[in-house]
């Protein structure tokens, strides 16, 4: 049996403004197993990225249990969490979160520094090669199109061999043919690392690559359905 290396139970997030309440998710409960992707669909405002914050431990649920890796992260404090979630999690943004003050290489060495490893550049340097930026090391974001921005993101995301991935809309912000560039590049490299692939879109067709789609609406998971990928 596949490990689980998720597991949501009732989650709910509520956020309070004066006497009134939003609820933001409404008892949403999903497993994920290692080396599987699932995606999170839905419109607007249907809670698909508080959702992703709760499970990669960025917020903690009103109500409810989220299980990463066997940590019960609403029982931890933000500092154990995050402890977890560089020891485990990569993270690929739309807006990419590099440090414009940092070339690419001190970009995507960061996460393994934090760790204080040392001797980190070479694997560094063989994760920019892998998503075709061999050219482009030394390069400020600033220097860089969106697209290139995006795969320094994701050799960024890949370099602690997370055993779980949350891609909060890859392709937000990129152009047709580069959204199909950094698609193909997002499914390969988490293929060939066996990762699992939590992914947050409003794309169906990006959607249509996992294995798994959850609709979401109005803070709840309304339906679950296998997509091709999973045949």
């Amino acid at each position: 049996m596949p490990e689980t290396v998720l597991q949501a139970e009732n989650l709910t997030k509520i956020y309070k403004s004066g006497n009134k309440e939003l609820v933001v998710l409404n008892d949403v409960s999903f497993a994920a197993e290692q080396g599987t992707s699932l995606s999170i669909i839905g419109p607007s405002g249907s809670g698909k990225t508080t959702l992703l914050g709760l499970c990669a431990g960025l917020d903690v649920p009103s109500k409810g249990l989220i299980s990463l890796m066997g940590f019960k992260l609403n029982k931890m404090d933000e500092d154990d969490r995050a402890y977890v979630r560089n020891q485990y999690v990569g993270f690929v943004f739309q807006n990419f979160q590099l440090l414009t003050t940092l070339t690419a290489l001190e970009n995507v060495m960061i996460p393994l520094e934090l760790r204080g490893e040392k001797g980190v550049e070479p694997k560094a340097k063989e994760l920019l090669e892998r998503v075709g930026l061999k050219d482009r090391m030394h390069h400020y974001p600033t220097q860089l199109s969106g697209g290139e921005q995006q795969r320094v993101a994701m050799a960024r995301a890949f370099i602690n061999s997370p055993r779980i991935l949350f891609a909060d809309e890859p392709t937000g912000n990129l152009d047709g043919e580069t959204s199909d560039h950094i698609t193909d590049l997002l499914f390969t490299l988490n293929k060939e690392e066996k990762t699992t692939l939590v992914l947050v879109t409003h794309n169906m067709e990006l959607a249509k690559k996992t294995e798994r789609i959850l609709q979401m609406k109005s803070g709840r998971i309304v339906e679950e359905k296998f997509a091709k990928a999973a045949l």
